[in-house]
């Protein structure tokens, strides 16, 4: 672990190629997959847009599913070492890690721990359900997240930032919501598509659709359409805040992640209009506000 906040940018490289190498390998199997594992979107006749995109849904080496693994596993695990790394570095430096340090570790350890115990709620989600797997999930999940998820540590590490007790106090405070909000969330959808008669949701308000399934509009998902989304914005501005407010890069996380949850609610919201027609449209009249209460 020593050695790795020095070898950040080469491993970058490496995975980078590795993920381009990997995709190719995924695009040329697709190409002899038979239509029915083939993903919707994926498909378009563009060479370059289909590599991008991906080609088969879920592409298997006998019973390995490569995209359930690569979607949690590498990177998010990849992500906690170099925080480590960071930390320790920074030990070694200053003779021991500072708090804003000690607050960025924990606060992406508690997320990555909790992706990983709750792992099997990754199988509802958009990324497993209709994308391909191609260079955009793969280049995301094995280097995008590991080498721009550590950016806060990696700024601690060059740029440290005298953290008071209240403020960091007052940033534990933040997180402890954004977490409370995208567990509880998360928790009541996933119990409730698991089993919808179990005592915590049975008494929650749903509308029916023409699938037969039952959408939820009440509980944390009467609030907004994407809760799961604001605890998940909540918590990525609070390990941004020990960073300090003297340079824009430990806040690169939140911006992108901004963008990239509008964008993925805007796609969510064209499926699930297609998917529940009428009772979609009564769902987004009782609850109008995508993210943020009152703001979007």
């Amino acid at each position: 672990l020593g050695a790795l906040p020095g070898m950040l940018l080469p491993l970058a490289f490496a995975t980078t190629l590795t993920s381009f190498i990997f995709s190719l390998l995924l695009y040329a199997k697709a190409l002899v997959a038979p239509a029915s594992a083939l993903a919707p979107g994926g498909n378009s006749g563009n060479s370059m847009y289909d590599f991008f995109l991906g080609r088969e849904l879920n592409p298997r080496l006998g019973s390995f599913d490569f995209k359930y693994f690569c979607e949690l596993r590498p990177g998010l695990i990849g992500w906690v070492f170099i925080n480590l790394a960071l930390l320790m570095q920074e030990a070694e430096l200053r003779g021991s890690p500072s708090l804003a340090m000690w607050l960025v570790n924990g606060f992406q350890l508690l997320y990555v721990g909790d992706a990983l115990w709750y792992e099997e709620s990754v199988l509802t989600t958009m990324d497993i359900i209709h994308d391909g797997f191609g260079f955009m999930l793969v280049f995301g999940d094995l280097a995008w997240v590991p080498f721009t998820y550590s950016l806060q540590a990696q700024f601690l590490l060059y740029h440290p930032q005298p953290l008071g007790l209240p403020m960091a106090l007052l940033i534990c405070l933040l997180k402890v919501i954004g977490y409370y909000i995208f567990r509880g969330a998360n928790s009541q959808k996933n119990t409730f598509r698991k089993n919808p008669s179990d005592p915590s949701v049975a008494g929650l308000e749903t509308i029916p659709t023409a699938t037969g399934r039952q959408l939820l509009v009440s509980g944390w998902w009467g609030m907004v359409r994407h809760p799961n989304y604001l605890g998940d914005l909540i918590m990525a501005l609070a390990w941004s805040l020990p960073c300090g407010l003297s340079h824009l890069l430990p806040y690169f996380y939140v911006l992108y992640f901004t963008a990239l949850l509008v964008h993925r609610e805007a796609r969510d919201e064209q499926q699930c209009l297609q998917k529940y027609g009428r009772a979609w449209q009564e769902y987004c009249k009782r609850v109008p506000y995508r993210i943020i209460p009152y703001v979007y």
